[in-house]
């Protein structure tokens, strides 16, 4: 399969974003919430470095090895925290961890404002075909085509990474929601629940093989939500 360099630079202009700021709200989150340690580890920073450096794997190999075997980007990154701070305060401890995907949602509507203000302005038009890396079509410069695709990864990409940490299993975000409702002691049996690693497995293990169907309808009713005249 040729490699479309350019292609993934895209990629991976908008996997390093996405995920720096996804891992930068749990550490910003957490550090006004009472737990730095993410922050002294420097996770509370939009540098990629800190978190190129905690996760080289998720941050650099797989991203662009994935990219190279199917054309689109996945990896992953983290941000530590106290797990005795988590016990003491399961509320808070929830907030931090859905920050990470309410800065993807934030991304997305970012994303969205991008096209409707090119749409409007005449920049970018409607395409004849909508897909995840082509959500509107550009003029006929490279830079006006550079930023219409870029523009619609980063959509897509915010979505999915949102969308996915939000489901209610093990170890993703989602899991934690319920910590905003449980009485304190109920919420420390389920914290402790959900860390078992054998859980953990099973809960990442359903989340990656139930997505793949779950996420195309999702994006598609998202899009034909916000521009209604696509097809």
């Amino acid at each position: 399969m040729a490699v479309n360099l350019e292609e993934g630079i895209k990629w991976y202009l908008a996997f390093m974003a996405s995920t720096v700021v996804h891992e930068a709200a749990h550490a910003w989150v957490g550090q006004r919430l009472g737990d730095d340690t993410a922050a002294r580890g420097g996770q509370a920073s939009l540098d990629p470095v800190p978190h190129i450096r905690r996760e080289p794997l998720g941050m650099v190999v797989v991203p662009i090895l994935s990219f190279l075997a199917g054309g689109w980007m996945i990896g992953w990154a983290s941000a530590p925290y106290s797990p005795q701070w988590a016990l003491q305060y399961p509320r808070r401890s929830a907030l931090m961890a859905l920050a990470g995907p309410a800065s993807n949602l934030l991304l997305c509507i970012l994303a969205v404002l991008l096209m409707t203000v090119g749409l409007f302005t005449g920049f970018f038009h409607p395409p004849s075909t909508l897909t995840f890396t082509h959500l509107v079509d550009a003029g006929s410069s490279d830079w006006s085509d550079f930023a219409g695709r870029m523009v619609s990864i980063f959509f897509s990409l915010n979505l999915l990474l949102a969308s996915f940490n939000l489901l209610p299993l093990p170890p993703l975000d989602g899991s934690n929601a319920p910590l905003l409702l449980l009485p304190e002691s109920a919420a420390r049996r389920w914290m402790t629940w959900m860390a078992h690693p054998n859980l953990r497995f099973i809960g990442i293990f359903i989340a990656w093989k139930c997505f793949g169907s779950l996420f195309p309808p999702l994006h598609s009713a998202v899009v034909h939500y916000i521009f209604p005249a696509a097809r």
